[in-house]
């Protein structure tokens, strides 16, 4: 596939929200492609087939999430019109209210997905993404903890925290990448589109970026979200944390509640997403990939420190929650732990 003859021009959507290695990072592998191979080879200087611009509201400099300056290249109504648009993350807590904030950048999203860009998203930034109404029916991905607020707040749009990079439509003109860095899967997916595969594979091997990737879900927190704000299930939450392993976990809930047990499962349903058994799952499953990266006690005696007599049925919640096996995370995650330590004790 031959590049463009015309540079594609790709708008980086920024806002204060914006953290820079995100923004930056998707801006240095696309202004790279094919440059970088050829100074790398001792050929002649090339341009990229991307034009990448950072793009904001009113196009002057801010302070981004992190403290990091960040200096537009156009406002959005001086942006040249952009072949792709992107939404690189932004960081605002999960299911946090937006009201009007990004109204602007959301009508400018929709304006440029009409005229005929690919609008994608990366990590956090479906928040914005999906308040153009475009994911209306259509799969999805984000960062695996916002799926749960998302799947909320849009329920007509059906997301995926285990999927890295997807294409969410029919066109191929909604793309989206899940957790953290996966952003750089959706940077060689774009470059893989409009420049070719052969290019797409040069910038991942320039950049040592490994496209056989983990499930996001394998990383994820099982336990993230905040405590419940109905107190009667913050107290049954406390002692949880506490008391996960015990037998008939539920039941002790119950009675710590003082409420009919409907009525406590109920609630606390209503206040947490999930039912008290599986919150109690959620509690040990997380104990036990902490014990499988920390240190070599075998599986079955894991099922059981964490409440679990029959190691089989550990085993198979297990996968089917964190999208692999016990010994399968330990390989991944037990070595990755091992060697921080190992580091962490060389520098100490």
């Amino acid at each position: 596939m031959n590049a463009p003859a015309t540079p594609i021009t790709v708008a980086l959507l920024a806002a204060p929200e914006v953290t820079a290695a995100t923004l930056y990072g998707f801006f240095d592998v696309l202004a790279a492609t094919r440059r970088d191979w050829q100074v790398l080879h001792g050929g002649a200087a090339v341009d990229s087939p991307f034009r990448p611009l950072v793009v904001s509201r009113d196009g002057l400099p801010f302070t981004g999430a992190n403290g990091v300056r960040i200096t537009p290249d156009a406002s959005l109504a001086d942006c040249p019109r952009p072949g792709v648009v992107c939404i690189t993350d932004i960081a605002v807590p999960p299911g946090e209210p937006l009201g009007e904030r990004f109204d602007a950048e959301v009508a400018w999203l929709r304006a440029c997905h009409a005229g005929g860009a690919l609008v994608a998203s990366a990590c956090s930034g479906a928040v914005l993404l999906a308040r153009t109404g475009l994911l209306d029916g259509l799969e999805a991905t984000s960062h695996w903890a916002y799926c749960d607020a998302l799947a909320r707040e849009y329920p007509r749009t059906r997301w995926h925290p285990e999927r890295g990079v997807l294409f969410a439509d029919p066109d191929r003109r909604i793309a989206m990448a899940g957790s953290g860095v996966a952003w750089h899967m959706l940077a060689l997916a774009l470059i893989a589109r409009f420049a070719g595969p052969e290019e797409a594979m040069r910038v991942a091997r320039i950049n040592l970026l490994d496209i056989n990737q983990t499930s996001p879900i394998a990383y994820a927190s099982l336990t993230r979200g905040a405590a419940a704000d109905d107190p009667v299930v913050g107290r049954a939450q406390q002692w949880a944390a506490l008391h996960y392993a015990v037998e008939a976990p539920v039941t002790q809930m119950v009675a710590l509640s003082g409420l009919p047990e409907r009525t406590f499962k109920r609630r606390f349903t209503q206040a947490t997403g999930m039912s008290p058994l599986e919150y109690v799952h959620t509690l040990r499953l997380e104990e036990a990939k902490q014990m499988l990266e920390a240190g070599g006690l075998p599986v079955d005696a894991i099922a059981g420190e964490v409440g679990y007599q029959d190691p089989s049925f550990f085993t198979r919640l297990f996968r089917r929650k964190v999208a692999l096996t016990p010994a399968q995370y330990r390989r991944r995650f037990g070595t990755l732990a091992h060697r921080l330590q190992e580091v962490a004790r060389t520098v100490a």
